[in-house]
């Protein structure tokens, strides 16, 4: 069986680009600022890094573009001591031969897991079965462990249910699940089976909503894949740390900030989270079409005040 990645508080990095030339029809990846962050995070306890998921603007990267973002953060992480820190490399395909592919290129260039969205585009017509059988052939050839990302607001609203996961568990390259919607009950179903092949150490439960973290940590989840962390890294870690060191009031306290700036990036997705890390970092990236980059003032500033609230957190 595969190992699920080490539980703790993970990020989905937006992927920074810099300015197009006039001649380039979209912003070339901007490497440099892309190590800046990640090394930020790193510094400041994220325990690993989820590359091009959907904050990572995916499904707007080549094949070439990913090998080439993959490859240069792993080398850049080893290069600053961190040998073998957590990469996940997500995948937004909705053919299995191309996300066989793309795991495999994301092996060549580093990561150690992948995180495979699940298919959305038949959803209409879409049967668990249909979605077990896809699932079980990705892993039955994919050389990296895969987690089930369940999004499904990027997915044509697709449903999996808790039976679909349970089944899938017991396949020795499937490791786990992030899942990035607001049903509590299926986080709890998931975290605190007592079936064999879903036990934590076989099967991490991830949230993808730092705002419920404590009540997700509280069923049995392994932690979040969480994008306001992108911004505020501490914060969040310490969320984490004190739901395990069981220190629950002022837990509780922390839940309710980080639960208030989460709306930063659940109402503004990667524009609010790439406007955070511009405005809160200073580092700045473009975004590909068709979003735009950019905030408008009077739109930040009805967030500045739990802004503030956190930016006092990252600095205790």
């Amino acid at each position: 069986m595969a190992s699920p990645p080490p539980p703790g508080i993970y990020v989905p990095v937006p992927t920074f680009f810099s300015k197009p030339s006039p001649n380039e029809a979209t912003p070339p990846l901007d490497l440099e600022t892309q190590t800046k962050h990640a090394l930020h995070l790193a510094n400041n306890g994220i325990r690993g890094l989820v590359l091009l998921g959907s904050t990572g603007e995916a499904i707007a990267l080549s094949n070439e573009d990913r090998t080439s973002l993959i490859s240069h953060i792993r080398r850049e992480m080893d290069q600053a001591g961190y040998t073998d820190y957590p990469l996940i490399a997500g995948t937004a395909t909705q053919g299995v031969r191309d996300t066989i592919k793309q795991l495999q290129l994301s092996k060549d260039a580093g990561a150690q897991w992948g995180l495979v969205l699940a298919p959305g585009f038949f959803a209409t017509c879409l049967t668990q079965q249909g979605i077990k059988d896809w699932y079980t052939a990705v892993a039955d050839h994919s050389p990296l462990p895969i987690l089930i990302y369940h999004y499904p607001a990027v997915s044509n609203s697709i449903s999996i249910k808790p039976s679909t996961f349970t089944a899938l568990s017991a396949h020795p390259n499937i490791c786990g699940a992030k899942l990035s919607h607001g049903d509590l009950s299926l986080h709890a179903q998931l975290a605190s089976s007592t079936i064999s092949s879903m036990t934590t150490d076989k099967f991490a439960t991830f949230t993808g909503l730092g705002q419920q973290l404590l009540p997700v940590l509280m069923v049995g989840g392994a932690g979040a894949i969480d994008g306001l962390a992108a911004i505020f890294p501490r914060a969040v870690v310490r969320l984490y740390d004190l739901i395990k060191e069981g220190e629950w009031q002022e837990a509780r306290a922390l839940q309710e900030i980080v639960a208030r700036a989460e709306g930063l990036v659940v109402e503004h997705g990667v524009v609010g989270a790439k406007e955070g890390v511009k405005r809160v970092l200073g580092l700045e990236s473009e975004c590909r079409l068709p979003l735009r980059a950019g905030m408008s003032d009077e739109a930040w500033r009805e967030w500045e005040g739990v802004v503030d609230e956190l930016r006092e957190v990252e600095r205790s």
